[in-house]
């Protein structure tokens, strides 16, 4: 006879989680919105400055941390992550935020530049991953979300960025399927352009607003951009437990953006 599951509800109260690149963008407004729903959140990203602001505007800052690290640098990067360690005990969500090199055109980037951009956008997830996974099997039980890019599936805008955004992409649907057996879901959202606090498309906007009103008119349906805000449902939803059928899962939030390249 088949047996009814509970139908869950993203809960992430007392939830405990790990972002990083958590200082502006997409990882600030996911810090907001986890501590609004009662997660213990630790804020890994270079700038304390900007950590120490966004910490005292959380819900409850005395709940969460930070650690203000060149992640890039593995050694800082291990030290990070066994301090975030220390201070939840358990990590149940690694957020994985920090990346960049959209504003990279360059077609013809050495591999110097490509192995600066892959350790950016990838190897701060593997090494973070490597580190946390183990336990995380240990529990049967965690979520690692990453975030890509839907430039990992379209030949269009910066050579390396779409290269070590798709390189990150089949990591997460190959780690997804390797870990789904572990309790572990591994996912991924696959966002376009979207304007978030201190972000590229921010930034852009001010210093070339003409750029942004021609990408708006030939890449987006609906005639706008989005905010960095539109994307928490999902984000929510891939923290929790209700994600528990989307090991290596790869959720376009475009606005459409992705078909326009078709």
């Amino acid at each position: 006879m088949y047996a009814m599951l509970s139908v869950q509800k993203s809960n992430l109260n007392n939830k405990k989680v790990i972002i990083s690149g958590a200082s502006r963008g997409l990882g600030e407004v996911s810090a907001y919105a986890l501590a609004d729903q009662g997660s213990e959140l630790v804020l890994m990203a270079r700038s304390e400055d900007k950590l120490q602001d966004i910490k005292r505007s959380l819900k409850n800052p005395e709940k969460h941390f930070i650690i203000a690290a060149d992640l890039t640098d593995v050694e800082a990067l291990h030290q990070a992550v066994d301090q975030a360690v220390k201070f939840l005990v358990e990590v149940d969500v690694v957020l994985h935020v920090v990346g960049g090199g959209l504003g990279l055109r360059d077609p013809l980037l050495s591999s110097e530049e490509f192995f600066k951009l892959f350790n950016l956008n990838i190897g701060v997830a593997v090494e973070i991953n490597k580190i946390v996974v183990p336990k995380m099997i240990q529990r049967k039980s965690g979520n690692l979300v990453h975030v890509c890019s839907i430039a990992s599936s379209e030949a269009t805008g910066s050579v390396g960025y779409n290269t070590v955004k798709a390189a990150l992409a089949a990591y997460v649907r190959t780690l997804g399927r390797e870990l789904a057996g572990s309790g572990i879901v591994a996912t991924g959202i696959l966002p376009g352009g979207f304007y978030a606090p201190g972000n590229s498309w921010e930034r852009l906007e001010e210093k070339n607003p003409a750029v942004v009103k021609q990408f708006i008119e030939e890449r987006l349906p609906r005639g706008f951009l989005g905010k960095g805000e539109e994307l928490i449902p999902m984000i929510r939803l891939l923290c929790s437990e209700d994600a528990s059928m989307m090991a290596g899962c790869l959720v376009p939030i475009d606005a459409g953006e992705g078909l326009s390249y078709q």
